[in-house]
């Protein structure tokens, strides 16, 4: 019920136009973006692809055109998904925080909690040190539609080849070896395309863990991710940056609403989906999306490059 309340102040807001200004990102504008990025963030599907993608199929060029504004909105619309993750694991995060200081206290690890908190920690390093290492290679480089569709496809095969692997391991099981590859595998997230809940529930999947304890994890490791990452744009682009961009307050708010409420959504549904079936509807997903991007490219419709 909260919920649907705060989404349809979202929606009121938006069809109000609180806090826009002519010429940029429209709170409308920024309701899509927000839905879109909680329905994929936490699905096997890119939502740093799709963040692109609707965009170029729908012209908007606002986003393209200023990176500035484009990347703090970004932040905004992964601080909704982490309040959607916190939400819904928040007997299971305070349990693991409170496991992981407690082992910090007494300098060894003992229990089935403590060592998952070990692990999403030991993997968040790997993919935090790439991330603000390569964050301008990427910007420069990668997240062309063209490039998002070879992507989409390629890493949407290594899904369906995991999800034939046993389910014989739980996630306290890992080990810290696979925690480490588990982290590797984050940064590979960084290429628009890929996704990161699909990369790591990949890699847990390659890792013999079932299908429920890999989403899971997946949505626990995107904790730490976001939350520096939120943290640490939020000092440099906001409060060292000179604060929010002009007409920003309203797309950020909406954008932000929109992302938590859906984000919730998914996370349910994904988890209530993966107890009875395969990961195959989003590997059929991610290879038709991908054909679909090539056909439009290959038609004229839009250019390669976005």
């Amino acid at each position: 019920m909260l919920a649907g309340a705060a989404f349809a102040v979202a929606v009121v807001l938006a069809a109000l136009r609180v806090g826009e200004a002519p010429g940029k990102l429209s709170d409308w504008q920024a309701l899509v973006l927000g839905i879109v990025q909680g329905a994929t963030e936490l699905l096997p599907v890119s939502s740093s692809g799709h963040l692109i993608l609707v965009p170029w199929a729908a012209g908007w060029q606002y986003l393209q055109d200023h990176p500035d504004f484009n990347k703090t909105f970004d932040v905004a619309l992964h601080l909704g998904t982490l309040v959607a993750v916190v939400i819904y694991f928040r007997n299971d995060v305070v349990r693991l925080i409170g496991a992981w200081f407690g082992s910090l206290r007494r300098r060894r690890i003992e229990t089935d909690d403590e060592r998952v908190a070990w692990y999403v920690a030991v993997a968040t390093v790997p993919a935090a040190i790439a991330g603000a290492a390569g964050e301008s290679f990427i910007e420069d480089h990668l997240g062309n539609p063209w490039q998002i569709a070879i992507l989409m496809a390629a890493f949407a095969i290594l899904l369906w080849l995991a999800d034939r692997v046993a389910q014989t391991r739980a996630i306290s099981e890992i080990g810290w070896k696979r925690a480490v590859i588990l982290g590797l595998a984050q940064c590979l997230a960084l290429m628009p395309g890929v996704s990161r809940s699909g990369v790591t529930i990949t890699a847990g999947r390659f890792m013999r863990l079932d299908r429920d304890s890999a989403a899971r994890l997946s949505f626990l490791l995107l904790i730490p991710i976001v939350f520096g990452a939120a943290v640490l744009k939020g000092v440099k682009d906001v409060a060292l940056g000179g604060g929010l961009p002009p007409g920003s307050a309203g797309p950020f708010v909406v954008g932000m609403i929109a992302a938590a409420v859906v984000g919730l959504v998914a996370i349910w549904g994904l988890l209530g989906y993966v107890r009875r079936h395969t990961y195959s509807l989003f590997v059929v997903y991610r290879l038709s999306l991908a054909a679909a991007i090539l056909i439009v490219i290959a038609a004229g419709w839009r250019d390669k490059n976005f």
